[in-house]
């Protein structure tokens, strides 16, 4: 006759015996990976002027600004105002959801600061689809009449770079006091000052003082491209914590021993 098993009853575990638990879930959410792929995405199209190189724009890339690829006496106007509204899209949808809600890993008020700067990404991209709406009437780089100020474009052009540096400011502030982004808080602060150096540099010609204005005007996109990417891999990145244990709340057990009868 064989004795009843020794081991503990079902549901709790062995007296000095360890739990067995699977380890950490740590998947990229569904959302995430959205995130980092549109603002990827963006990153690239974000510096489409680059055709002007294949295309015949007529447009000196030194002395022009970029909106004049899409002023409205252009040729490739339609080409590259869509390519902008479609950025600007891509910004938006990548932003949107992430606002409202702060980070895990982020105190209080920086993750306040990091909702802040998703919304301020979301007005960057209504202002650069203004930006296209309100189009240069004519390129003043190749047609000494055509206006180098044309109050409408500049003011949404004023507005787009007032809510990319706010956004820039306020996601940097809120990764150097939280535990996420390290990406952003390791180069943040040095795309932003760049980015901010080289839009200095594009206002000569308003100011009457034109001439290789296009150079670091187009430095300033590409580091605004490079910013994007830094949010797609940081924002991407996010993780669930928590663990799991194996077949729901099972755990090992060792089977009792048996005495024979």
């Amino acid at each position: 006759m064989r004795d009843a098993p020794t081991g503990p009853p079902p549901g709790r575990a062995a007296p000095g015996r360890a739990t067995a638990t699977a380890p950490r879930d740590r998947g990229i959410p569904g959302g995430a990976r959205r995130t980092a792929w549109l603002l990827a995405v963006a990153a690239v199209a974000y510096n489409a002027w680059l055709l002007e190189f294949l295309l015949p724009t007529g447009l000196d890339p030194r002395h022009s600004y970029v909106s004049e690829l899409y002023a409205a006496d252009q040729p490739f106007h339609a080409l590259f105002g869509t390519v902008e509204i479609v950025t600007a899209l891509l910004v938006a949808a990548g932003a949107a959801p992430l606002t409202g809600r702060p980070e895990s890993g982020l105190a209080p008020e920086a993750g306040r600061w990091a909702v802040a700067g998703q919304w301020a990404l979301v007005a960057f991209a209504a202002s650069s689809v203004a930006d296209v709406v309100v189009p240069m009437r004519c390129a003043p780089s190749v047609n000494p009449a055509c206006e180098a100020v044309n109050p409408w474009h500049t003011a949404t052009s004023a507005l787009a770079h007032a809510a990319l540096f706010a956004s820039m400011a306020l996601m940097v502030a809120a990764a150097a006091r939280g535990t996420r982004w390290p990406l952003i808080r390791r180069w943040g602060p040095w795309v932003l000052g760049a980015a901010l150096g080289t839009s200095v540099c594009t206002v000569g010609a308003l100011i009457g003082r034109p001439g290789w204005h296009g150079v670091p005007q187009r430095a300033h996109l590409l580091l605004v491209g490079a910013w994007l990417a830094l949010l797609a891999v940081s924002l991407g990145s996010r993780r669930i914590g928590g663990s799991r244990r194996i077949g729901g709340s099972r755990r090992i057990r060792g089977r009792g021993r048996h005495r024979a009868g």
